[in-house]
């Protein structure tokens, strides 16, 4: 073998070498992406999917899911983890952590923690929004907007079905506020016994009208099909259906906000790149069109710059938005969480 043919070879060799560690410009392995799907997941995919595959050659294998830590305990104790990076929301990103289900984040994989929300930066998480859930309505239906829970309530005031989260969570905290506690005595409220059966009470009264949805493209849908008078829903929800022609408006007075996160399951085979992806999706560039996409506030520093007023007015940061409005406290969903979704659970039951 002459001395150009073994240099061929070599760099062949060490070619391959790069490409299976994903250096040096070559294409990395695919990443295998879960978040919580519909109008959502097709905004991640403009935002972040396609631009990540355009500038590694990886693909994004994309799934969907409804937030159940179950699924993902499931896959580390088997020790058969297919999910690389996943979206999760914070309470169950906190219990997840706490039980070893997550990576511990190494941030110099990321970005400048200080280049975020202080909210963003948590030891298994990095934000990718802020989102809401709040009161959306069919203003084709309801010339006048609910005023707040205290109107979802009243179903002699507005007939109709209600829809809400099938769920413990936000569903315990609307009731506690249709029922007359001010936003900031809710959790203080729920954390008694006395609070917890106030809630359920107040959930009583309305249960015959109520249609529980469990997926967040289900609100939009329903109401637009007339099946509901107004419900509970993922701000961005409501803002991607009215790009699509529906008059469909959103009650910010008693809204909750709160972010979800990418995180990376423990015993991943992608490791690697799962943090590449992660990196390159918590560019501000990649968040200002998730943005743009679907109307979540972003949690880098620099993604709202340069971003239209217009925009920024419909996100759950603006100001305006915020009036009324208050933060889960994850803290309170993770002591509280297990026990009141089991409750909630038996009482739906009945």
């Amino acid at each position: 073998m002459n001395a150009r043919l073994s240099r061929t070879l070599l760099r062949s060799a060490l070619a391959a070498s790069l490409a299976c560690l994903g250096l040096g410009g070559i294409a990395h392995a695919d990443v295998t992406v879960i978040s919580f799907g519909g109008a959502n997941q097709a905004a991640q995919d403009k935002a972040f999917y396609q631009p990540y595959t355009a500038s590694t050659g990886s693909r994004v294998i994309a799934g969907e899911y409804n937030g159940e830590l179950a699924r993902v305990s499931a896959m580390v104790q088997a020790g058969n983890v297919t999910w690389d990076v996943v979206e999760m929301e914070s309470p169950e990103l906190v219990r997840g952590c706490d039980e070893g289900l997550f990576e511990k984040l190494d941030y110099s994989r990321i970005g400048k923690t200080e280049d975020f929300l202080p909210e963003a930066v948590t030891p298994c998480g990095i934000g990718i929004f802020v989102w809401s859930t709040a009161i959306a309505y069919d203003a084709d239906r309801l010339k006048e907007a609910p005023r707040g829970w205290t109107d979802f309530w009243d179903v002699n005031k507005i007939p109709g079905k209600r829809g809400l989260r099938k769920g413990a969570k936000y569903t315990l905290e609307f009731a506690l506020l249709a029922d007359g506690v001010p936003p900031e005595k809710v959790y203080e409220t729920l954390a008694t016994p006395a609070g917890v059966s106030r809630a359920f009470a107040k959930l009583d009264e309305l249960k015959p009208h109520i249609v529980w949805w469990e997926a967040g493209a289900q609100p939009p849908q329903l109401l637009a099909a007339g099946d509901l008078v107004m419900s509970s829903a993922y701000n961005g929800r409501i803002a991607a259906a009215r790009k699509e022609g529906r008059n469909l408006r959103i009650v910010w007075n008693g809204s909750i906000y709160d972010l979800d996160y990418w995180a990376i399951p423990v015993g991943t085979r992608q490791r690697d790149e799962a943090y590449r992806f992660i990196a390159f999706a918590s560019r501000p560039e990649g968040q200002r069109v998730m943005a743009e996409e679907i109307a979540y506030g972003p949690t880098h520093k620099d993604a709202v710059g340069g971003m239209p007023a217009e925009l920024a007015a419909d996100l759950p940061t603006a100001p305006a938005n915020l009036q009324g409005a208050f933060a889960t406290d994850t803290e309170f969903w993770v002591e509280y969480g297990e026990d009141l979704e089991q409750r909630f659970n038996a009482w739906a039951l009945r």
